[in-house]
């Protein structure tokens, strides 16, 4: 969100950009979200079964496959990243800002897949203070960064570029030593293991599957909003940066039961795995009420933070009010996806997802059609949760996930 409203204060045009590359970079990224989430898993089952060399181990095995996957990515984004933006639609006026971002930002992929994983393996140990301090330190220092190159050294969206690739490396330098002294205390080794390495591919695939399902319906929508011109390919940009904040936020409670449901069952308590997960749900719907009713009040007032174009403003003020309206059912989405990958059910969830982005994208890719604009694209996105809540709600009913065990 500080990414965003500093480069919004640049132009519509640079936004714009943002927006494209911002889509293209977490896709990028997020594909591989697996590195946090089968990790998380993994090793919390390990923990509940008492064996925490093997679940740090699991969880080296996972940082190394990061680092190869980062590498791989880096060298695929810096020769295309013309063409990424051409394939979005970006405007003649923003695809300059765009590629200009997106090749700095790729440069800190690695970092970025560094942090996920490192951080999935603290959160399998159960020790969830140690990501929220690097996390407000990353955001401290990311802001700083962004403030002083775009502003300071006066240099544009390539200043926010940088600040976000540094602040990244920060973030996985400080992991890294924090997971390392772990390991060198239980005797886990630091080699990379090649088998190791390949069963955490494996185990991570299914949910590849899944998240490449999620971001393609994130980039259908991102592509969609383009078509639409400038403003409503900013608007959604500043919308976009909100519902995603709202759902790191949602996620704290799938992330809590990915680790605690992993524990129960490396230990082989069923029933204490569905207390969590009704526990968990009730929560989530609590939650998504209340952000609901914040986004509901405070929806003029934030739009100025980022944009001072009142196009872009009276765009995305009807859209909000379709997102406000959906935050339950996210709240009910993010738990039950975080309480079936920590039993490690992932086939499933890549097969639901599946089925959610063929519902989604015929819906989406008809907007322009129809019209409606932006809000019709995001009422499209609020059926899209609609159905990933009643395949996971399905899942869970049938019990089918719950499966103990060290490992599934």
């Amino acid at each position: 969100m500080v990414d965003s409203a500093i480069v919004g204060h640049l132009g519509t045009a640079q936004l714009a950009g943002f927006g494209v590359a911002t889509a293209l970079l977490t896709t990028a990224v997020s594909v591989f979200v697996f590195l946090a989430y089968a990790t998380t898993a993994a090793v919390a089952r390990r923990v509940g079964a008492g064996d925490l060399p093997a679940a740090i181990r699991q969880g080296m095995d996972g940082i190394w496959l990061a680092l190869l996957l980062g590498a791989a990515v880096v060298v695929v984004v810096l020769p295309t990243a013309p063409y990424l933006v051409e394939l979005f639609g970006a405007s003649d006026t923003a695809a300059p800002y765009a590629i200009t971002y997106l090749r700095i930002s790729a440069l800190g992929i690695p970092a970025m897949l560094v942090v996920l994983a490192a951080t999935g393996v603290l959160r399998g140990l159960q020790d969830t203070k140690t990501p929220l301090y690097v996390a407000i330190a990353g955001f401290v220092a990311n802001a700083a960064l962004n403030a002083i190159l775009v502003y300071g050294a006066d240099f544009g969206i390539a200043g926010s570029a940088w600040g976000t690739a540094l602040a990244q490396c920060g973030m996985a330098a400080a992991y890294l030593f924090v997971v390392v002294r772990g390991a060198r205390r239980h005797g886990a080794s630091l080699r990379p293991d090649s088998a190791g390495i390949r069963a955490c591919a494996q185990a991570g695939a299914p949910l590849l599957v899944r998240t490449l399902s999620l971001r393609a319906i994130l980039m259908i929508a991102t592509a969609v909003a383009a078509r639409l011109g400038d403003e409503d390919i900013a608007a959604h940009q500043i919308i976009l940066t909100l519902w995603s904040l709202l759902a790191f936020a949602l996620d704290a409670i799938a992330i809590a039961g990915q680790a605690i449901i992993g524990r129960y069952l490396g230990a082989g308590d069923t029933q204490g795995a569905r207390d969590v997960c009704r526990r968990m749900v009730q929560w989530g719907i609590a939650a998504g009420v209340v952000f609901g009713l914040l986004v509901i009040i405070a929806r003029p007032l934030f739009l100025p933070v980022f944009t001072s174009d009142q196009t872009v403003r009276d765009a995305a003020l009807p859209a909000l009010v379709v997102v406000a309206l959906s935050q339950p059912i996210n709240g009910v989405v993010f738990v039950l996806d975080g309480v079936l990958m920590g039993a490690g059910d992932g086939p499933y969830l890549a097969r639901a997802m599946l089925l959610t982005l063929a519902v989604f994208a015929p819906l989406a890719l008809l907007v322009p059609t129809l019209g409606g604009g932006l809000t019709a694209l995001w009422v499209a996105m609020t059926l899209m949760m609609a159905v990933r809540m009643l395949t996971l709600w399905l899942r869970t009913r049938s019990g089918r996930w719950l499966v103990t065990g060290a490992t599934r």
